[in-house]
């Protein structure tokens, strides 16, 4: 019994050896670094291990230096890292070009539209009834107007949206300026003449501009198409 127990001490002897001689070799084929990585242009500084020819890295080092993130769900680990500045977009990734006028605009703009007619219309129907009109009571209009305007000039997203809202804005400020003549020939008692026949304020050169822009406005707004025309200049 005692030889026996020998030859397994010697046994195990040997054995243990060749465990340490097989991890001294495996350790001889690793080797690790600190060494600084750079993803996307970003760098940082993490342990690089390299073993049997190939090289490994840390997967929350790299996660950090790319300003990714890193999740581990049972046995799945997903790693999302950022598309850097100079990596082309995928196909299908491109942007639409956007032609013609937008939706967005087009509804902003026939609103504004709708607040100039109801601003340069109630003003020609009071001055025609003799009513009493003022600077106060016209800038409630104006103000509505100038909201619309706004938000038609903060929808504007394509060439021909920027070109409709530039013929918008020329109609607003004609029907200002038409709307603070009325205010002053009213002060002056000079509206009188517009009493006297349903024409004579529509037939003046500033409210023909006016109601043309505004006709031509309507219309194109209505086609989605951008056009020009001299009346909005």
């Amino acid at each position: 019994m005692g030889c026996t127990l020998i030859r397994r001490c010697a046994l195990l002897s040997w054995t243990f050896a060749l465990l340490i001689a097989a991890c001294q070799m495996s350790l001889a084929q690793a080797s690790s670094q600190s060494k600084t990585l750079v993803v996307n242009g970003q760098t940082g500084e993490t342990t690089v291990l390299q073993l049997n020819g190939r090289t490994y890295v840390d997967l929350e080092s790299l996660a950090r230096i790319a300003n990714g993130s890193i999740a581990f769900q049972g046995n799945r680990v997903t790693l999302a890292l950022p598309a850097s500045e100079g990596t082309p977009p995928a196909a299908g990734d491109h942007p639409t070009t956007r032609t013609g006028l937008s939706r967005e605009f087009r509804e902003a703009a026939i609103e504004t539209l709708a607040r100039m007619r109801e601003w340069a219309s109630t003003m020609a129907n009071a001055i025609q009834n003799g009513y009493p009109i003022t600077d106060s009571w016209a800038a409630d209009y104006r103000e509505k107007a100038a909201t619309s305007l706004r938000l038609a000039n903060a929808n504007a997203s394509t060439d021909s949206d920027h070109g409709a809202l530039a013929l918008l804005t020329n109609e607003f400020q004609n029907v200002e300026t038409w709307s603070n003549e009325m205010i002053e020939a009213r002060k002056d008692m000079a509206t009188a003449k517009y009493t006297m026949s349903p024409d004579a304020l529509r037939s003046e050169p500033l409210s023909q501009k006016i109601i043309g822009c505004g006709h031509f406005l309507g219309e194109m707004l209505g086609s989605g198409d951008f056009k020009d025309d001299p009346s909005c200049h």
